[in-house]
């Protein structure tokens, strides 16, 4: 088979059919690919019509990864879901070609790359504050925003499951949740605060008529907003905040440090790491254990429950001249 056959076999036969991959896993792995074959055509001078299986080689990718690292700016994470994608590809062709076997063996034997893991970035309450502050709820643009960052503070929504809520996922009443839809497709509901609830219903009373199916957060033309334009979005309102709040100052604040910022409150309140766990959608307990080492209020009252030493410092006793003379040159 060639490798154009082979990339839409992956696609189409493989992660739609087989798999039945997300629609995010699948854009995922499509903007790899594009990725790759626009390298492709720059470095080997070969149109996706005419690249060969053969000349997308274990060299070939490792380059191609360096260039993702050197000209693209992106981090090792962004390199490593890349290659994730790649070794998706060649698993699948290692099982259609058996032939090519020794090249697909070399290709999945390139390793991610190890990365340092600093702490989680959160928001304190002054810092939320601000930012909540921070659209003009004069207008429509604005009292969305602020609907939809209050929403995500509270429930540590990600960004994929945050624009694709419709207004049949929102419940309200005397307990109002929201159903969303996570990783593996897994639905869960997330409860809300009254005072999230309040603006959420507020927000959808503006848009009386429309359809159940409908975007809770819609664009000005009526669509789903995209994840840049809540990136965008959060950037903008940071710069505002930045006014009133100068500890948001040299801060990166992305839409997912929302997340980070709602975890961190569950945590403070004194919820369970189980429940976070839950709360947040994620596979394992263990994830939330990044909070505990983010948590710097934690280990200072852990801290505090330790006794004391009672160790004196040592008397100083000052140096001899002729040696303090020697040492100092």
């Amino acid at each position: 088979m060639t490798f154009q056959a082979l990339l839409q076999g992956f696609f189409v036969d493989r992660l739609v059919r087989q798999r039945q991959a997300s629609t995010h896993t699948i854009a995922a792995y499509r903007d790899t690919f594009r990725l790759l074959l626009r390298f492709a055509a720059a470095r080997l001078h070969k149109s996706p019509s005419r690249l060969a299986l053969e000349d997308v080689d274990a060299s070939f990718v490792t380059q191609f990864l360096d260039h993702l690292e050197r000209e693209r700016g992106n981090g090792p994470r962004t390199r490593n879901a890349r290659l994730a994608a790649i070794h998706s590809f060649f698993q699948y062709v290692a099982l259609a070609e058996p032939a090519q076997a020794l090249l697909c063996q070399r290709v999945l034997a390139i390793p991610n790359k190890r990365f340092e893991r600093g702490p989680v970035e959160f928001l304190a309450r002054e810092e939320v504050q601000a930012l909540l502050a921070a659209p003009d709820v004069r207008t429509w643009i604005g009292r969305r925003d602020r609907a939809l960052l209050l929403l995500a503070v509270q429930t540590g929504l990600r960004v994929s499951e945050l624009i694709a809520l419709r207004r049949e996922d929102v419940v309200l009443g005397a307990s109002a949740y929201v159903r969303s839809q996570g990783k593996g497709r897994k639905t869960r509901c997330t409860p809300l605060r009254r005072d999230v609830a309040r603006v959420l219903d507020a927000w959808l009373r503006e848009q009386p008529g429309v359809g159940p199916k409908q975007p809770v957060f819609p664009s000005a033309r009526g669509t789903p907003l995209s994840r840049d334009a809540v990136e965008r979005l959060v950037s903008k309102y940071v710069t505002t905040a930045r006014k009133t709040c100068a500890s948001l100052n040299g801060r990166n604040v992305t839409p997912h440090t929302l997340r980070h910022s709602a975890a961190m409150e569950l945590l403070h309140s004194g919820v369970d790491r189980s429940v976070i766990a839950l709360w947040l959608g994620h596979e394992s307990m263990e994830t939330t254990q990044i909070y505990l080492h983010a948590d710097m209020r934690l280990k200072e009252q852990a801290l505090a429950r330790t006794t004391d030493s009672r160790a004196a410092p040592p008397r100083y006793r000052p140096q001899d001249e002729v040696l303090a003379f020697l040492e100092g040159l």
